[in-house]
């Protein structure tokens, strides 16, 4: 069976593209285009790894973080930011809630393979 990765990020190219990259590696791949919808969609289904977005409108990537931390059904859900850019204090707080890498946009494909793969492998 395919490990399934949650994509979450506001921008419908950089969803496309991440989708694209990681289906030919064998990854079933789900789409969320807010913090929201990732959320809504975890009540429901289970993921094996969610690649989140820092910068989104309404609900940025750290509160999402949280309330999955905060969520006994999915809190040891890995979770990887994927970011054009991070400042000092937002990579301590994604620290603290146990955030296991980030990958800064644009990415390589390799790169995303690789970095996906370590979490699994």
């Amino acid at each position: 069976m395919s490990k399934k990765i949650l994509v979450v990020d506001d921008d419908m190219m950089n969803l496309r593209m991440a989708e694209f990259i990681l289906q030919q590696y064998g990854y079933e791949v789900v789409k969320c285009e807010s913090g929201m919808d990732c959320l809504n969609y975890l009540k429901e289904e289970k993921t094996d790894l969610i690649l989140l977005d820092i910068e989104m409108p309404i609900m940025n990537g750290i509160q999402v973080l949280k309330e999955i931390r905060g969520n006994d059904d999915i809190a040891d859900t890995p979770v990887m930011f994927l970011t054009a850019s991070a400042d000092a204090d937002t990579v301590e707080d994604a620290r603290k809630l146990g955030v296991v890498d980030y990958i800064n946009k644009p990415f390589l494909p390799d790169e995303l393979k690789s970095r996906v793969e370590k979490v699994f492998f």
